[in-house]
């Protein structure tokens, strides 16, 4: 069964209708304190269809492409007690085209994989044998098709790779856990061995601690760390927030609202990044959408149902209004003339707890579980017992600095670090 034939299935029990149907195979292998612990392969389908009947939404799953007549009844059952809507699926557009797929993934076998694990976990030895490694090494691939009732059709092609090295070392009461991983559509950008020599340069910063003190400090976030600051704009640029106006954003397009070295653009046209694509889940294309340039605020993120309700048009963030890849834009500085502007001050690289109270309004407080202490220009250790409070709005209309070499922070997010003239540091 195909996803039109779905459709067609659906049509004669509903005013409009979408269905997409999706095929996996993934292969992920584990390292758990520096042996190899498992290799599986996952095989999955998944079938989902959405239809309006009578103004209403409803929609249902299915891990089976053979269940297309209970799919059906199941969406228009849940239509009864669905949502109202007024948008329509849309129709064929032009897009852009986006690379996906990459065919050398595939081929990669269980023993190069294995050997990737093991390279990075022995590598993590040789530096120090007192670091207990964990490793992962993951490969996809996929294809999936989508139609609806409006004559729009499309098929995709899906690849991805993936490798991380974390490791803990115990030294009497102190548990020092770091690491780094990355993951991409194209197999040849993903280098294991950048990997391993990230989490050594974490480790070896790592090796002597620093007391800081409590205050107001300027604090360096990493391309990993800065996620405790966009966690907040995440929800702030979503539709669907802006529309209840519970998002701080609502109604300041077109406003100085953060510091005019902070540029922000929403882009799933990226190639082979891990939320790129042709469409989005609703069919609308993908595009590049600058969401603040110098400071301001230029655009939201819609799906279909909460631009109909906006009276806007979607952006191609369907469903849920959620961001793509993220990017910041480059500023002027290096990392480590970034360092030696601070004389006191620290470097976020990882956090525990984010996301716990209320993020939509901006406000932070985090333990950091990784960071690094900043001394008259210079890194001189790792900080402990430390907590970061702030607000993502202020601190993002307070920014020194901002690096001059973006990295992919993961598959989905490429930043620059950035430095925050100040932020409440709590240690004990």
């Amino acid at each position: 069964m195909t996803a039109e034939q779905i459709v067609e299935q659906a049509k004669d029990m509903a005013q409009a209708a979408e269905a997409s149907i999706s095929y996996g195979e993934s292969m992920p292998i584990s390292f758990e304190s520096g042996r190899l612990k498992s290799i599986k392969t996952n095989q999955s389908t998944n079938v989902g269809l959405r239809v309006i009947v009578d103004g209403k939404l409803g929609e249902s799953h299915s891990t089976s492409v053979e269940d297309a007549e209970g799919l059906v009844r199941r969406a228009v059952e849940a239509a009864q007690f669905g949502k109202s809507v007024s948008f329509r699926f849309p129709g064929p557009q032009n897009v852009q085209e986006v690379q996906t797929h990459d065919e050398s993934v595939a081929p990669v076998t269980q023993a190069e994989m294995v050997a990737i694990g093991q390279e990075m976990v022995d590598g993590l030895r040789r530096y120090d044998p007192d670091i207990v490694s964990h490793a992962s090494v993951g490969k996809f691939v996929g294809r999936s098709e989508f139609a609806n009732s409006s004559g729009l059709s499309f098929f995709g092609e899906d690849t991805h790779f993936s490798v991380s090295l974390y490791g803990n070392r115990i030294r009497g009461t102190d548990i020092l856990w770091a690491g780094d991983g990355f993951g991409w559509r194209k197999r040849a950008v993903v280098d294991h061995l950048a990997i391993l020599n990230k989490t050594i340069q974490k480790f070896r910063w790592a090796d002597r601690m620093a007391k800081i003190r409590s205050g107001k400090l300027p604090v360096i976030f990493t391309p990993n760390g800065i996620s405790v600051l966009l966690l907040a704009l995440r929800e702030g640029f979503n539709g669907k927030n802006v529309l209840l106006g519970s998002s701080p954003l609502a109604g300041k397009i077109g406003e100085q609202v953060f510091d005019e070295g902070f540029s922000l653009t929403d882009d799933g046209t990226v190639d082979y990044a891990s939320s790129s694509g042709r469409y989005d889940e609703e069919g609308m294309p993908h595009r590049r959408l600058p969401m603040v340039e110098n400071g301001i605020v230029r655009n939201f993120l819609y799906d279909l149902d909460t631009a109909s309700k906006s009276g806007t048009e979607s952006t191609g963030h369907g469903v849920g209004c959620g961001p793509t890849n993220l990017l910041v834009g480059e500023g002027a500085a290096s990392f480590e003339e970034m360092i030696r502007s601070v004389d006191e001050g620290m470097i976020v690289e990882d956090v525990m707890g984010l996301g716990q109270g209320n993020v939509i309004s901006g406000a932070f407080s985090v333990n950091v579980s990784l960071g690094y202490k900043i001394e008259k220009g210079e890194i001189v250790g790792r900080v402990k017992d430390v907590m970061l409070a702030g607000n993502s709005y202020e601190a993002l209309n307070r920014v020194a600095a901002v690096g001059d070499k973006a990295e992919w922070g993961s598959g989905s997010r490429k930043t620059p670090p950035v430095l925050i003239e100040e932020l409440s540091v709590v240690a004990k």
